[in-house]
């Protein structure tokens, strides 16, 4: 909305210095920030709210036995992520992007998934929450709706089913008529991974983000014809508005992880999981980038991969010897280090360290091409 009132008062009555509102970094920055404020504001009130309403997150009694201190800590603190990232979208992009209206429409909607998978948890005391089908179908939609506009819609014609193949100078794999059902996977995969991931304080939001971080420059440079050329990776104009949305999430992100971090206030459900593994898996389908995700999202494919190395090792051994074994004490991966006696704020911060680092080998990828 001020992108557009700005650029109205620039254009009739060109006002000394008005015009650094156009620039992508200026409204970035103030979009951080405004997001930042948000959470401040309206995290605690938030909290106050959820706690008076007694919306306490469930604590399953067959995970780790030091996480039933945490009974009656409040979650859906996913409301303050999206109201925090939202609004200062409104604000500070240009709505008229296909690039913001999508990754908004993404994040969004899958919010909207998980709230209702929360209310229906904590509210009405149904213990699995939302049918894991019914779940599936509003993931699956939201592949649809993205794939189908980037496959069809003039503006991503040029490079509509590529995507970038990271350390491979000029080549990109093109999915041709797969491509849509490999948007629908990746969106899918990478909203349950982080899911999957928030298991402990602070964890899932932190690692979000450090590899918002890194995106952030990958969209700058993807919508900057100048370092696209450079660095040989596909030019998208407009695409680069797609920082301002993430600068938010930033901003949002750390007011959330100000409330969030051990011993957490509040957890953010699935209210917050879905929504932000959605944005993250849209972005990089929309920057062509989504081959990078093992390696910037890797704590998230990490945690994945030991649920299902875990799942199948304990049928496979229950199906061979009678008896189910495991590869790992507990799973995802982070509740196998409490096992072994890890206080939670040690996985926590070695688990940012890790994300850390392949955020550096992900950037990393488009200078070795």
């Amino acid at each position: 909305m001020f992108y557009y009132l700005f650029d109205y008062i620039n254009k009739i009555f060109s006002p000394p210095g008005f015009d650094v509102f156009r620039y992508l970094s200026f409204r970035s920055a103030l979009s951080a920030i405004t997001a930042l404020l948000i959470s401040f504001i309206f995290g605690p009130k938030i909290i106050n709210k959820l706690k008076k309403n007694q919306v306490d997150q469930p604590i399953r009694e067959e995970g780790p036995q030091t996480h039933l201190k945490k009974a009656g800590t409040p979650t859906m603190g996913g409301l303050i992520i999206l109201i925090s990232v939202v609004i200062p979208v409104l604000i500070w992009s240009d709505l008229k992007s296909t690039y913001i209206i999508l990754v908004l429409f993404g994040t969004v909607f899958l919010g909207g998934v998980g709230f209702l998978d929360d209310y229906l948890k904590v509210v009405k005391k149904l213990p699995k929450g939302l049918i894991a089908r019914y779940k599936l179908m509003g993931q699956i939609f939201v592949g649809l709706v993205v794939g189908a506009a980037i496959y069809y819609l003039p503006e991503f014609s040029q490079f509509s089913t590529q995507t970038t193949l990271p350390f491979f100078k000029n080549l990109n794999w093109d999915f041709s008529y797969l491509y849509i059902p490999w948007v629908v996977f990746i969106i899918t995969a990478i909203s349950n991974a982080v899911n999957l991931t928030d298991g402990l304080d602070g964890l899932a939001i932190g690692t979000i983000i450090i590899v918002m971080i890194a995106l952030a420059i990958l969209t700058y440079v993807t919508g900057n014809v100048i370092y696209a050329d450079y660095l040989n990776i596909i030019y998208l104009p407009g695409s680069g508005e797609l920082t301002v949305f993430i600068a938010a999430l930033i901003g949002a992100g750390l007011g959330f992880l100000w409330f969030n971090f051990y011993p957490a206030q509040i957890f953010m459900g699935d209210t917050g999981s879905l929504a932000l593994g959605g944005a993250f898996g849209v972005m990089m389908i929309l920057i062509k980038k989504d081959l990078l995700i093992p390696i910037l999202g890797g704590i998230f494919f990490i945690e994945t991969l030991s649920v299902v190395i875990q799942r199948l090792y304990f049928k496979y051994t229950k199906k061979r010897f009678g008896e189910g074994k495991r590869v790992f004490k507990m799973a995802p991966i982070h509740h196998h280090f409490e096992q072994l006696n890890w206080a939670e704020p040690k996985i926590v911060i070695r688990f940012y360290i890790i994300t850390i680092i392949l955020a550096i080998v992900s950037l990393a990828s488009f200078k070795v091409r």
